[in-house]
Formats: structure tokens, C-alpha cells, sequence
């Protein structure tokens, strides 16, 4: 028997072939424990807790600012690469006109609004025809800029001149029309305000007057529905407060007239029109 074990181990010790090798290991000793078939458990310095191997979880997907500026109403400021810079062009009477203290409404958005322009050509006095000859010479005859949008704000000496001048709502609405259609066929998108509560003003305001200034705002108000006009801000229920036709006690001041108002108004007046069409200026 030993000498079989000699000559076996001698054999294996000149084999090169891996198999030899692997045919020549000496025999398992037969009173060795057989391991056991069951998987070891990893000692518990290296264990892996349960979630070890789940897989974090995704993180919420940002919401576009186009999502957020439909259900905010505004566009955020955050949103830089889509702010717009406006050229915008505001007509209108003395309520508009920057030499009869009016038209603060447009300081107030150049403010919120730094790198847009806005272009006042109110003039106290003028009846709606006159802005549309002004609007056709100093507009849009020779612009001194390619205009994105035109404020249109007036109505109110019209409306009081329907003896001395004839003006009817009719004519009104027919030189509005006029200027929406000139706007549009220079591009620009026409934003259009209606007539503001004028009722304190006793010298010229009748009952008759007042029922043809609701007419006429019903009618600047149906423009935004028939897309002649792209946005309507009604500056009637904005100024008032109890008494729908007169303007805020607190907008009287300095001219307390009725008819012009003070900074306060052109306060609402300006972040009305912020929040409808100017919210994501530059």
C-alpha cells in the first residue's frame, strides 16, 4: 500500500496538464463534517440593511414656468429666458397726458418694467377721433420704434361733448374700431381700457351721460371676446368704490374735480395692467 501512495504521489508531481492536478488531490478525509447546503448569514459588521439596494428615488420633476405662470396668473421672476422686453405706445387724453399729471399708470410700469419702453401721446382734451388723426401722423406714419402693443385710453370728453360735437357711442366705437384695426395691421396687439367712473364730475355728468358711458364700456369690454381688442383692462370698477359712477374719495385728490384722480388710481390702473399683459417684462 505505501508503495502505491509513493508511486501515485510521484506520478503527480510530474504532471503539467491542469487536469492531472486536479485527478491527483489527495482523497477528502471521510470523517470530515459535509458543509452545510443552507447560505451562510454575513457577519454583521458588513450586513446590507433592507433598503441598501433600493434604488433612490426619483426626484419630483421641476414644473416649466409656463406651468407656473398658468396656474399663478403671472409669469415667475426666476424665469429669465422668458422675459420679454415691450415697445408700447399709450394714447389718450389728459388722463393719460404726462402735462396734465395724468398717465402715471405708464411711470409705474417702466418702473416694473426697466428695459421696455413705453411712449406716451396722451393729450388733455382729445376726443376719441382726434387720437385716431394723432395715432395715424405721430404713430404709425413714421414710428421711432418697431411697437409690440398700443394702450388706447379714452372716451370721456366724447361722451360729454354729445351736444357741442355730436359724439354718439356709435362714433366712438367706429374711431376705436378704426385705431384697433391700424394697431393691428402694424402688429402691434391693442390694449384697450375703458371709460373710468367720472360721476363727481357735476359740471358736465347727467344721468343721460352716465347710462351712455356704461354703454360704451360694455361695448370696449365685448372687444376682448371678438379679438379686436387682445386685452380689456375696465377701469370703471377699478376706481370706483360704493358708488359705481364716481371715483373713490381717495382718488379725488389733487384735482377734486370728479374726473381726474390722483396717484392711488394710476397706482390700480398700472398693476392691472402688470398682471394682464406686462407680467413677464423685462
Amino acid at each position: 500500500m505505501r508503495v502505491v501512495l509513493g508511486l501515485r504521489r510521484a506520478a503527480c508531481a510530474l504532471a503539467v496538464p491542469f487536469a492531472f492536478a486536479v485527478a491527483c488531490r489527495a482523497p477528502a478525509r471521510t470523517d470530515a463534517a459535509e458543509p452545510s447546503s443552507a447560505p451562510r448569514a454575513l457577519p454583521p459588521a458588513v450586513a446590507v440593511p433592507p433598503t441598501a439596494s433600493v434604488a433612490p428615488a426619483e426626484p419630483a420633476p421641476a414644473l416649466l414656468a409656463s406651468d407656473l405662470a398658468e396656474s399663478a396668473g403671472v409669469i415667475p421672476a426666476s424665469a429669465a429666458t422668458e422675459r420679454r422686453t415691450y415697445v408700447v405706445a399709450a394714447i389718450g387724453d389728459s388722463l393719460t397726458d404726462y402735462r396734465s399729471q395724468g398717465g402715471k399708470f405708464l411711470r409705474q410700469l417702466e418702473a416694473r418694467c426697466p428695459e421696455s419702453r413705453f411712449d406716451n401721446y396722451g393729450k388733455g382734451g382729445d376726443m376719441v377721433n382726434q387720437m385716431r388723426k394723432r395715432l395715424e401722423r405721430d404713430v404709425l406714419a413714421a414710428p421711432p420704434a418697431a411697437y409690440t402693443h398700443l394702450i388706447v385710453f379714452g372716451g370721456v370728453n366724447d361722451l360729454y361733448s354729445d351736444l357741442t360735437a355730436g359724439r354718439t357711442v356709435a362714433k366712438i366705437a367706429r374711431d376705436l374700431t378704426a385705431m384697433y384695426d391700424d394697431a393691428h395691421q402694424h402688429a402691434m396687439k391693442v390694449v384697450a381700457l375703458t371709460v373710468a367712473p367720472w360721476g363727481g364730475f357735476k359740471k358736465y355728468f347727467t344721468e343721460k351721460r352716465g347710462a351712455t358711458t356704461l354703454e360704451l364700456n360694455r361695448w370696449i369690454i365685448d372687444q376682448e371676446s371678438t379679438k379686436k381688442a387682445e386685452f380689456v383692462v375696465d377701469t370703471y370698477p377699478l376706481l370706483s368704490c360704493g358708488e359705481p359712477q364716481k371715483l373713490c374719495d381717495a382718488f379725488f385728490e389733487p384735482f377734486h374735480d370728479g374726473l381726474h384722480f390722483g396717484p392711488g388710481a394710476h397706482d390700480k390702473i398700472a398693476q392691472a395692467l402688470f398682471e394682464k399683459v406686462f407680467s413677464d417684462c423685462r
